[in-house]
């Protein structure tokens, strides 16, 4: 059912874990599956310094916070902000399309933590 950069990220997830001292940390969860993702951000000079995940749900969801994950380390807010959940699929070598939620909670969760520093730093939250 899933490719050997799904089964990798599963087994041997990137950046898993929480920062205590974290500019922005969010937990959203996904209605469909009933899966949860917690995001924790640190935030330098408006790049993303450091990013780990807590992922409860299924491969394809820990494999999809996990390659997110990867692809914001070190981008500025605005990067990180552009990141859609077809791209996190397609540098994981693809979802099935029942699966393809748990890329959307990666990308909704990524979304909420940056929403969530900007608030924290007296900033509007960003839309689409």
């Amino acid at each position: 059912m899933y490719n050997d950069i799904v089964m990798d990220h599963f087994q041997h997830p990137r950046n898993g874990g929480e920062i205590t001292d974290a500019d922005a940390v969010v937990e959203v969860g996904s209605p469909e599956c009933g899966d949860t993702t917690k995001i924790y951000l640190t935030i330098r000079d408006n790049r993303i310094e450091d990013v780990k995940f807590q992922t409860l749900g299924c491969a394809a969801a820990i494999a999809s916070s996990s390659m997110a994950t990867e692809m914001i380390k070190g981008k500025t807010l605005e990067e990180a902000w552009k990141l859609t959940n077809r791209q996190v699929s397609d540098a994981l070598g693809g979802l099935p399309e029942k699966k393809l939620h748990c890329s959307v909670l990666a990308e909704g969760a990524i979304r909420e933590a940056i929403n969530q520093y900007r608030k924290n730093m007296g900033l509007e939250p960003w839309t689409e």
